[in-house]
């Protein structure tokens, strides 16, 4: 296994299941299309694969007939996405994508209004709500944006670099800074994100031929395509996998390797949200949780994979990190197929 795929938190599939529940679709029937275990949902470390992730999108999707999963008051009607990028990738620059975009979606969106603004240089992407907020229309503003980043990044053949993402909630524990590699703006006005202007002249560079093998992949790669892998953080988590079987470097021997000082190190992993101690025990978990839906290996084989000398050692560190032991974890899902 030369990659560790980053996994998605129990609490994702939640918030997801928010409009099935809300429309009265058996939510036990949706995560077995997804072979995510029910009892996993009682467990709030748990995670998943991204491959059950966009499994259960995909479910969701076809069981409510809706593009959005039932979270806002009026359905996104199948297929509304691709016909709006079949749109897209006609269009010159990411500029005239995003405008000509967030319009077609104001036909669509009765909760909220997509809006791009440019200020002093910097580009402004903001959700407006049309109507009181609640949990389901929150996760369905912030799933639409991550989607509408991914999909921009596409469209110009590279990751945007933000500059901030806002929130409207005030801080909780999430793992949205990983996903945009900035730091989190809490208790905002809106939900959005921010970016250099010049950005929004890039031009456009797909065309129709390569959209039907992007729409034949997705969800999966709106959730992971481009995420970025010249950041620090994914840098580091490259270093650290190659010697994931053994003693991990330090800090200091991290920052020797990629001729940074640790002091450096530390700031520029806190400009994207991370710490040195998260970004190994994520590596160890997410390459644990591989191991367990992948392979027959035994506990202790897996535990020494992800550098533990002891089945019981490894036994409650991933209990702390998932909230279950590793042996119910496989017996629970058991290997992927």
């Amino acid at each position: 296994m030369t990659l560790t795929h980053h996994t998605v938190a129990i609490q994702q599939v939640h918030s997801i299941l928010m409009g099935a529940r809300h429309r009265g679709v058996d939510a036990a029937r949706v995560l077995a299309r997804a072979g995510i275990a029910p009892s996993l949902l009682e467990s709030p470390l748990a995670r998943i694969s991204q491959r059950q992730y966009a499994l259960l999108i995909r479910a969701l999707r076809r069981e409510l007939r809706d593009e959005i999963w039932g979270l806002l008051s009026c359905p996104l009607p199948p297929g509304s996405f691709g016909q709006c990028m079949r749109q897209l990738v006609r269009s010159a620059t990411l500029g005239e994508a995003l405008r000509e975009g967030f319009t077609s979606y104001h036909l669509l969106l009765h909760d909220f209004v997509p809006r791009l603004t440019v200020q002093g240089g910097s580009a402004h992407v903001q959700f407006v709500l049309r109507r009181a907020s609640d949990a389901r229309l929150d996760y369905a503003v912030k799933a639409f944006m991550l989607f509408a980043f991914n999909a921009s990044s596409w469209l110009v053949a590279r990751r945007i670099p933000l500059l901030e993402v806002d929130y409207t909630a005030e801080q909780t524990n999430t793992e949205t800074s990983r996903v945009y590699q900035v730091p989190i703006r809490y208790g905002q006005a809106h939900v959005g994100m921010s970016f250099e202007a010049r950005w929004l002249d890039l031009p456009v560079v797909q065309s129709p031929q390569s959209l039907r093998e992007f729409l034949a992949g997705s969800p999966a790669n709106l959730i992971v395509k481009y995420r970025d892998t010249s950041s620090l953080t994914e840098r580091i988590r490259r270093l650290l996998r190659k010697g994931l079987g053994s003693e991990l470097p330090s800090l200091e021997e991290v920052g020797e390797t990629l001729a940074v000082t640790p002091q450096t190190l530390r700031r520029r992993l806190r400009d994207e949200g991370r710490g040195f101690q998260q970004i190994k025990d994520e590596l160890r978990r997410d390459a644990a949780i591989e191991y367990l839906l992948h392979t027959p290996l035994p506990l202790l084989d897996i535990a020494n994979r992800v550098g533990f000398s002891e089945a019981s050692t490894f036994h409650r560190a991933f209990k702390q990190w998932t909230g279950v032991a590793p042996g119910e974890y496989r017996l629970t899902h058991g290997p992927e197929r």
